[in-house]
């Protein structure tokens, strides 16, 4: 692997420099870099999260939690929270030695017109669009780009395919993006990844692994696929499962009563029925599709 390819994922010395702590007037963390303002605010439900405001020039201690707008993620504690805005700083202490230039120019793009376009390098500019955007490299650029993730288009939309551009130009992009880029192509082209680090990656570590591990173990189970409150029966959700959860297949469709609070805490993936707990469900439906169609209707 060459040392283009190589991405500092590792986690950076913290660095507060700059930074100011406070707790605010009802009592949450803040913390405030230059003209950003965040706050460790806790949801009505109990769990907290990141929150941020901008150009708050009022002292952190007079600061409540509606000054706050933006969520940024939820939080385990304060110490994650120091931790985060430790990341923060560092990523836009970063930025400042980048030498990016924001401007627009005339192009089309996949995603329509460019209205906004950012110069990372000579050839390497990212556009911003009506409702989507992301970069376009040169062809000396692109050629730079490894086989195993390179397009054959120089466009690079920006949901996923921008770790592409991180990882081929590290040196472009701040310490928090790159460890950004990293964790999105381990997430979705964790094959790309395994070969470009040569080595497998475990359990937990991607996203589309996971996903695909969970559904070949569940290739012969019903896996539900739409959920409804069951009208007719409180405190149950009535569900439509396929083998293997596949909705286009439409394999053996059937209907199921579970227990809301147990539906409630299903895998990220799908849940799966099992058919020693839950009883296949042959009586009146909550799903509009399926009222008439109840067996012996």
């Amino acid at each position: 692997m060459t040392a283009a390819l190589k991405l500092n994922a590792a986690a950076p010395a913290t660095d507060l420099s700059g930074v100011e702590f406070a707790t605010s007037a009802d009592g949450i963390p803040v913390a405030r870099i230059d003209d950003l303002v965040l706050g460790m605010v806790t949801s009505p439900s109990g769990f907290a999260y990141l929150a941020s405001a901008v150009f708050v020039r009022r002292p952190l201690e007079q600061l409540t939690r509606v000054d706050f707008i933006g969520h940024d993620g939820r939080l385990a504690g304060e110490a994650e929270f120091r931790a985060r805005v430790a990341e923060t700083a560092g990523h836009k202490r970063d930025l400042a030695a980048l030498n990016r230039v924001q401007t627009r120019m005339s192009a089309s793009t996949p995603w329509g017109s460019s209205q906004m376009a950012v110069i990372y390098a000579e050839g390497v500019v990212a556009h911003s669009t009506a409702g989507h955007g992301g970069f376009h490299l040169s062809a000396d650029r692109n050629a730079k780009v490894h086989s195993l993730l390179r397009k054959d288009t120089p466009w690079y939309e920006e949901d996923c395919e921008w770790a592409i551009v991180a990882l081929s130009f590290p040196d472009l992009f701040t310490a928090h993006e790159r460890s950004l880029a990293e964790k999105t192509i381990r997430n979705t082209w964790p094959d790309e990844w395994e070969a470009l680090h040569g080595f497998k990656l475990t359990e937990g570590e991607s996203w589309t692994m996971d996903r695909r591990a969970f559904y070949q173990r569940h290739a012969a189970d019903h896996v539900v696929i739409s959920a409804i409150l069951s009208e007719q029966h409180h405190g149950m959700t009535e569900v439509v499962a396929v083998v293997g959860g596949d909705r286009r297949a439409n394999d053996d469709e059937r209907r199921f009563l579970v227990p809301s609070d147990e539906y409630a805490g299903r895998g990220r993936f799908g849940f799966v029925i099992d058919p020693v707990r839950h009883a296949q469900y042959h009586g009146p439906s909550s799903f509009i599709g399926w009222r008439g169609q109840e067996d012996g209707s």
